[in-house]
């Protein structure tokens, strides 16, 4: 704040010497009066001082260094002032650092005293209004003679201002933005603005007065309201990834924040996750009402309801501003020109309301949809304003709708590819029933690589498949899809579980050779074999969590798997566990994200025991096991997982004991003609003599390579009866059989080729000591071409 006691003064002769000086000017120097008087006022400056005339006149005005008693120089402003009628000369000057800060003061001032949206007074000690820029006739203020409160505004406002204002001026504490209402003497204008007050203070630190700064709290309503709007529409707007609940969050952070009733209309392939077409002009642009929200809270019954179809609308100026993405202020007049018929006015037309605004969801060139808001309860009418904010919002809305859209469309595609490369949700065989269930993540995450699968085996067995591949999105899917063609190809080599695993696991680092570093694969998988001809189960693991077993008497347990590492990761053997499971068994093979949800206890083995308890709870014999599955999954609760759950869920069945017949003979060529007759007689007790004559002949080719080629020892014979006849035959040699065509003349090499033609399908396996071909015939006998053995 400016101050005459932080100025030193000097008179000067016609030839520039002190004659006198102020007391100021001697403190400011360090020197007393006659070291200063009588001397060169220029030689008091360092460099000779600031004159540019020759006869060392100074300069009218500028900045210079003084010499300072004490030798330090001193920085300070001066003006030369000249003194009629005589030749002297007045020099006023002061630190510059003090001279900065009036004129910073100065400007300051001036440039709050020059604004609009600020109103600024300056109140003396008595609360006198002794500068203002507000204007006489609103405010009461004036730049006129000074005035108190009471003479400016009406009574009770001018006794709680200058009470307010008082306080400041007494307490020293500012006064931050507190609502008044400025109105002139009269009472003709009233208006709310928020007060905000600084106590002023002299050189000396006394109270001066008090600043009062005025802003309209309408206007600063309005910022903050829109400002919140805005910070609500970035936070919850985008959130999700349906096209439906974006428009929702749109809707429900329009209203009540800018109107009173607010709908969304989105384009019909925009909520199939495809784009808009690109329409220009009126007609049937195949829009649907996707989110609505009112102010008090229940939608009107009048008005088009949610999923509501829009009808054909005129070709309008409003409806071209919108198209071309730019937002219209309307109201019921304007609204009514947009549709042919009068009835369907009253379904976009609420009661009550007086104007509303209409914006497209504008993204990528492309109108999604568009968005409505009105004004039933609240009196001001839209703005120009408002409408600029609704497009901005809009515009936001419209870039999450879209991204929502391009899921939906992409999440379509890969779910589609997963159904597909899954198998049916239900099989049936004589070895089991199974059930799979098939959950994609949620949040965002999407589809992923979890997959299960039941595969048919020769001799009535099944193999159970349940995997999971590492990553989400299409990439894991496809991955998934190759995995699963793999495990299907090594299943039909009738592979032991732990050498399937093995050379899976093979294949999997050749694709992760083939692939870039950031497609390396990664995956879990657990392979089981069921016979129910003994009713055993084979299992092995690579990285997967182990199965749970529920016996027929209710009792749930989980398998000891030992597992092995993890598909792609190689130099770890995989090991091989033996179940055996009674007939009515349910065997319950899953991924991680089931168990990983469930585990409350964090160690990992909590989703395990959740799982064994339910497991043991809904299983019972005459439970379907697809509800079993899905009673299983609605325990997870509504909220989507964060990772994929497949369940396969399989009942084992056993083939009696009486439909399997087995036998033993030495390794010797007489025995042919033994084995012939004992499957023919079995045959005989089964009512299958049709069959006797094929079957006879397939026995008697296999017993006699068995015999010939199979090392020595015993040859092995079991007939098995099912859905077909199953003819097996086991020898101690591990050579792969081959098939094929004799010529006429050769006297041999005809066995196989005969066992293909006779048996619907044929085939061998190793074990672990020699191996099995095995043959399989319907049980409703085909007609047979001997003509084509010849």
């Amino acid at each position: 704040m400016f101050s005459f006691g932080g100025i030193a003064t000097a008179v000067l002769d016609e030839h520039g010497v002190v004659l006198r000086c102020s007391r100021e000017a001697c403190d400011f120097l360090g020197r007393t009066a006659e070291e200063v008087c009588g001397s060169p006022f220029r030689a008091l400056f360092v460099d000779d001082g600031p004159g540019a005339a020759d006869d060392g006149a100074l300069s009218a005005q500028g900045r210079a260094r003084m010499r300072h008693g004490t030798g330090i120089p001193v920085d300070v402003t001066f003006r030369v002032l000249g003194l009629q009628p005589s030749a002297e000369s007045l020099v006023l000057f002061a630190p510059s650092r003090s001279t900065n800060e009036w004129e910073q003061g100065a400007n300051v001032l001036r440039a709050l005293l020059t604004q609009d949206h600020i109103g600024i007074r300056l109140y003396d000690r008595n609360l006198t209004v002794v500068r203002s820029n507000l204007a006489r006739d609103v405010f009461g203020g004036s730049s006129l003679p000074p005035e108190r409160l009471t003479a400016t505004l009406s009574g009770r406002d001018a006794e709680i201002d200058e009470a307010a204002l008082r306080g400041v001026l007494e307490t020293g504490a500012p006064l931050i933005a507190r609502d008044v209402h400025v109105s002139s003497p009269q009472g003709s204008i009233r208006q709310r603005m928020s007060l905000s007050a600084y106590p002023m203070q002299d050189a000396e630190g006394a109270p001066a007065g008090v600043v009062a700064l005025y802003f309209d709290a309408l206007a600063l309503h309005r910022a903050r309201r829109e400002l919140d709007l805005l910070h609500r529409a970035a936070t919850r707007i985008g959130s999700s990834l349906d096209p439906r609940h974006a428009a929702q969050d749109l809707v429900d952070v329009l209203v009540p924040a800018l109107g009173d009733l607010g709908s969304v209309e989105l384009a019909e392939a925009v909520l199939n996750g495809d784009e808009p077409p690109k329409i220009h002009g009126g007609g049937d642009l195949h829009l649907h009402r996707a989110a609505v929200a009112s102010h008090v809270g229940s939608w009107p019954a009048e008005l088009c309801q949610l999923g509501g179809v829009i009808p054909p609308l005129l070709d309008t100026a409003d409806l071209v501003d919108v198209q071309h993405g730019r937002a219209a202020i309307l109201d019921a007049e304007s609204v009514a020109t947009l549709f042919s018929d009068p009835a369907q006015v009253r379904l976009f037309v609420p009661e009550g309301g007086h104007s509303a605004m209409w914006a497209p969801l504008f993204a990528r060139g492309l109108v999604l949809g568009t968005v409505a808001v009105w004004r039933t309860a609240q009196a001001e009418p839209f703005d120009e304003e408002d409408a600029d904010l609704l497009t901005e919002v809009g515009s936001r809305a419209a870039l999450s709708v879209d991204n929502a859209r391009r899921y939906m469309r992409e999440h379509r595609s890969v779910l589609a590819l997963q159904q597909h490369l899954l198998p049916p949700p239900t099989s049936d065989t004589l070895a089991a029933e199974a059930a799979g269930l098939y959950r994609p993540a949620g949040g965002g995450v999407g589809i992923s690589g979890d997959w299960y699968d039941v595969i048919p085996l020769p001799s009535f067995r099944v193999a159970f498949v349940v995997g999971d591949v590492v990553g989400h999105g299409l990439y894991a899917t496809a991955t998934m899809g190759r995995l699963r063609t793999a495990v299907r190809t090594l299943a039909d080599l009738e592979l032991d579980p732990d050498e399937l695993l093995t050379r899976l696991d093979d294949g999997v680092q050749q694709l992760t050779d083939e692939a870039d570093p950031a497609g390396a694969i990664a995956a879990t998988c657990l392979y089981a074999v069921y016979n129910p001809v003994v009713r055993r189960c084979i299992l092995a693991s690579a990285g997967h969590p182990p199965p749970v077993v529920v016996r027929p008497d209710g009792t749930a347990r989980v398998i000891d798997v030992s597992p092995g590492p993890p598909l792609g990761v190689g130099g770890m053997p995989f090991e091989t566990t033996i179940v055996d499971l009674e007939p009515g068994s349910v065997l319950a093979l899953y991924t991680d994200g089931l168990v990983e949800r469930a585990d409350g206890d964090g160690d990992g083995d909590g989703g395990v025991r959740w799982l064994t308890e339910r497991l043991a709870a809904l299983c019972s014999p005459d439970r379907p096991l697809g509800e079993t599955g899905r009673a299983l999954l609605a325990d997870l609760g509504d909220v989507p997982p964060r990772d994929d759950v497949a369940l396969l869920l399989a009942r084992t069945r056993g083939v009696p004991v009486e439909d399997t017949a087995h036998w033993e003979f030495a390794a010797d060529p007489s025995v042919v003609a033994t084995a012939r007759r004992a499957a023919a007689q079995q045959l005989a007790e089964w009512g299958l003599e049709e069959l006797a004559f094929t079957t006879e002949l397939i026995v008697s080719e296999l017993v006699t390579n068995g015999v010939r080629y199979g090392g020595g020892g015993t040859v092995g014979l079991r007939l098995i009866r099912g859905t077909v006849l199953v003819c097996e035959v086991s020898d101690s040699s591990s050579t792969q059989p081959r098939l094929r065509r004799a010529r006429w003349t050769d006297e041999g090499g005809r066995g196989l080729f005969l066992v293909a033609q006779l048996a619907t399908r044929w085939g061998s396996r190793y074990r672990m000591q020699g191996k099995t071909i095995w043959a399989e015939q319907s049980l409703v006998p085909a007609e047979v071409d001997f003509m084509a053995f010849m």
